[in-house]
């Protein structure tokens, strides 16, 4: 049996980041946690339209950062920031009844910059086709050719159900490039969501390729910041030592003012 592996959370510290970035312990960290969630869900059905791609939620000493990211910056803000603010308001009385002036909530929309190649908005757009009941050949032909244009080096689209009506369920997927899933530093994005037609739910699931990130590359959230520390906890214990030499290359040692003598048990 094939064990399957979300390739975002498999690659999360290396080309990915988490979606979410605070600290808590206990009851504060379930309660985040299901509000980071349910905050997700109401803005994914707020901008339903917008092409959603994915939010960002940043928590310190009351004040909560959400980052919006979407293709349709436009439609989010409004006209004068009209959208923006009305946005803000509705979180905040929807999640926060009461602590409007104990919490200080910051709503950012970003812009993405190449569509094509995030998978969320590929899922988006395939799922409008299929729930137009096109054919789902026609649909996956002309997402791969967009993500081809949008300068991808592989992608990958499978659907699965009763596709174009057929009695019997089936999974049908087509694919262009490579996917390098066992490569850590490949940045891979995934998504999969589900589609609602007169014949039932037909899954979506889509990789992207994207190219290669190297340690040169890495933002430097991903690098840890956490000091380094010697044997039994005692700091520059780890400086003190010298540098392992590389496997196959012999050790060199700084010479001493005596040289070492060692006594050798004459043979009988």
């Amino acid at each position: 049996m094939g064990h399957k592996v979300n390739p975002k959370v498999f690659r999360l510290g290396t080309t990915t980041t988490w979606p979410s970035r605070w600290m808590a312990r206990g009851d504060a960290y379930r309660a985040n946690l299901r509000q980071d969630l349910a905050i997700r869900d109401f803005l994914k059905k707020e901008l339903k339209d917008a092409a959603l791609n994915r939010v960002d939620i940043e928590r310190s000493r009351g004040t909560i950062s959400v980052t919006v990211h979407t293709a349709k910056p436009g439609l989010v803000i409004g006209r004068s920031g009209e959208g923006a603010d009305g946005l803000k308001k509705k979180v905040l009385k929807k999640f926060f009844p009461g602590k409007a002036k104990a919490v200080q909530l910051t709503m950012n929309i970003v812009e993405v910059g190449r569509p094509a190649l995030e998978s969320v908005l590929v899922v988006q757009g395939v799922i409008a086709d299929l729930e137009r009941r096109m054919p789902f050949r026609r649909v996956l032909k002309m997402s791969i050719e967009r993500v081809k244009k949008g300068g991808a080096l592989g992608v990958k689209v499978a659907v699965s159900g009763r596709l174009n009506g057929a009695e019997i369920a089936r999974r049908e997927w087509l694919a262009w490039g490579k996917i390098p899933l066992t490569n850590l530093r490949a940045d891979i994005d995934y998504a999969a969501d589900f589609a609602q037609t007169m014949a039932g739910t037909i899954g979506v699931k889509v990789w992207i390729y994207r190219g290669d990130v190297f340690a040169q590359d890495r933002l430097n959230q991903y690098q840890p910041t956490t000091p380094s520390r010697g044997r039994g906890g005692r700091e520059g214990d780890q400086a003190s030592r010298s540098p392992r030499a590389p496997r196959g290359e012999a050790a060199s040692f700084a010479p001493t003012d005596k040289p070492e003598t060692a006594s050798v048990p004459a043979a009988n």
